[in-house]
């Protein structure tokens, strides 16, 4: 399992290293991240539960730690985050479904 703190350090680190050698591309992505954290309608749990599952989606450790660390600060339970990761396994599963159902178009598409 990941020591989580240690990685988070880290993270800062080389993301300080980064915001030196390109501050526009961070500087774009903390606006987007502002952005999409300013929401009318949904609070601030719920906005976490859904990144949580997408960082799932998107195997993105990163986000992982980032998101449970604010869905633990919302004062998100295990149980809701949870169920928030059963939506995510279920929708890698859905999309590996769809793209079988691909696959089988392809092999009648094509010739050979």
């Amino acid at each position: 399992m990941e020591d989580w703190d240690g990685y988070h350090a880290a993270l800062g680190a080389r993301g300080k290293e980064f915001t030196a050698l390109h501050p526009e591309a961070v500087k774009g992505f903390s606006a987007l991240s502002r952005g999409a954290a300013t929401t009318k309608h949904l609070d601030a749990k719920t906005r976490e539960l859904i990144a949580i599952a997408v960082a799932v989606t998107t195997r993105c450790g990163g986000c992982i730690d980032a998101h449970a660390r604010k869905a633990k600060a919302a004062g998100a339970t295990k149980e809701e985050v949870a169920e928030a990761l059963g939506v995510a396994i279920a929708l890698n599963a859905g999309a590996a479904m769809t793209y079988s159902l691909h696959v089988l178009d392809a092999m009648d598409g094509t010739s050979g």
